[in-house]
């Protein structure tokens, strides 16, 4: 991923103490088809990660957070909020999981070319849609979103689980 996922992240580093060096631990990164298996695909590809990373305890809560911001991307994101449109060009559907593990943090990011923000919806407890950022923001640590600069157009919403001290 390269200086691509520093500069794309950047926002979620203010406000933390700075990453030093010997504190990257890795990243990694899958495209995702544009329809809605690649939530299932996405969460194998958390799980296999977070194995190995030595993270398997994490897989439920970081899954969740994962399936959520997929399915947004993909519901909200690759059609732009515009279900009835023309259709877009294939390079600019494609969505992007990036997983970052460091000593203290892993970060959960999903790029979609959308450049609408995600907004929480107004979901009632009976409804199965509109809670999903709610259900991001409960179990993780921060979120957020920023729009993406450069010849990449679209936006990035990322998640972020502090973890525990090593022993």
């Amino acid at each position: 991923m390269g200086t691509e996922g520093s500069t794309m992240l950047e926002p979620v580093w203010r406000g933390l103490p700075p990453i030093d060096a010997p504190g990257v631990s890795g990243s990694a990164s899958c495209s995702l088809p544009t329809r809605f298996e690649a939530v299932q695909g996405a969460r194998r590809f958390t799980g296999a990660t977070l194995e190995q990373w030595d993270l398997p305890e994490m897989f439920d809560e970081v899954a969740l957070v994962v399936s959520e911001l997929v399915t947004n991307a993909l519901r909200h994101g690759v059609s732009g909020g515009r279900p009835d449109g023309p259709p877009r060009a294939e390079s600019e559907t494609q969505v992007r999981l990036h997983l970052m593990r460091w000593r203290s943090r892993l970060v959960c990011a999903v790029r979609d070319p959308s450049e609408k923000s995600p907004v929480a919806g107004e979901a009632d407890a009976g409804q199965e849609s509109g809670r999903g950022l709610y259900l991001v923001e409960s179990f993780t640590d921060d979120w957020g979103w920023h729009p993406l600069a450069g010849t990449l157009r679209g936006k990035v919403v990322w998640a972020l689980f502090l973890l525990p001290r090593p022993r």
